[in-house]
């Protein structure tokens, strides 16, 4: 679990392929201002996928990968679903678990990890949709927020099993019909949000779900969405911040300027 693992040996680095030797000598490992900003510019984690074509979860994917602060100290815990398509594709550590119980796997890893390298920060992010996480995941989800097991849980809220042909799900909005819910969901959407707050949470991000219609141009089908739903709803980003993490972060927000400032110098130097 270090870059060293990927590195390629000297004598063997013009025949290896130059997909491999990019994610050696461009990618954005141990980099602490690493981010989004990335995608496009520096090799990325992931660049292909088995997931169908125009799938928004690929984009996704590329985010929360190149997000990640420290992946050459991360291990991402999936579990069966369409994310399970793209773990064999990503280039950090990844473990495939039972269909939902990726909590309780990412609970015993995230202690294991702590015991075995003490003194050092090992990263555990769970990823996976809303039906491991919310349905028959849920337990497993929850007992981990309540014990406040230190690792990041990331949901894509589907609103359906989309894997699956769609069948109804704890996160689908009520009245909507689907495959296997032909009268439309008869309760309303589970409160996630607000039982991970209960639960003594430390930093929660929404962002709004969003299935766009193969064969359509994306800005039109992204109209079509605001159009169908009321004004200011669901289209909006959301954020929670503990006062734990507004001190963590405005911390680091203090260091990246005060790096920027010496390089800034540094230049002026020059």
């Amino acid at each position: 679990m270090s870059k060293e693992q990927i590195q390629i040996c000297e004598e063997f680095f013009d025949i290896m392929p130059p997909e491999y030797q990019a994610l050696v000598t461009n990618a954005t490992w141990g980099q602490e201002s690493r981010g989004w900003k990335d995608v496009g510019i520096k090799k990325e984690l992931i660049e292909q996928h088995s997931l169908c074509a125009g799938c928004p979860e690929s984009m996704a994917f590329r985010y929360i990968l190149a997000s990640l602060p420290n992946p050459e100290d991360t291990v991402m815990v999936g579990s069966t679903g369409c994310t399970s398509l793209v773990f064999p594709h990503v280039g950090i550590h990844n473990i495939h678990s039972l269909f939902g119980n990726q909590n309780a796997i990412a609970s015993g890893l995230k202690r294991a990890l702590t015991v075995r390298f003490p003194g050092r920060i090992k990263d555990v992010v769970v990823l996976a949709g809303d039906g491991a996480t919310v349905d028959i995941g849920l337990d497993y989800t929850l007992q981990s927020w309540f014990r406040q097991e230190k690792f990041t849980t990331i949901c894509f809220d589907n609103e359906l099993y989309a894997n699956t042909g769609g069948q109804e799900s704890g996160l689908m909005q009520k009245g909507f019909v689907a495959k296997m819910a032909p009268l439309g969901k008869t309760f309303d959407k589970v409160r996630l949000p607000e039982i991970a707050k209960e639960s003594g949470w430390t930093y929660l991000q929404l962002y709004t779900p969003c299935i766009l219609e193969i064969g359509k141009n994306s800005m039109e089908g992204l109209q079509e969405m605001r159009d169908s739903e009321k004004p200011g709803e669901r289209f909006a980003f959301k954020e929670y911040i503990s006062d734990e993490a507004k001190a963590f972060l405005a911390d680091r927000a203090e260091k990246e300027k005060t790096r920027k400032s010496a390089e800034k110098e540094a230049l002026a130097q020059a």
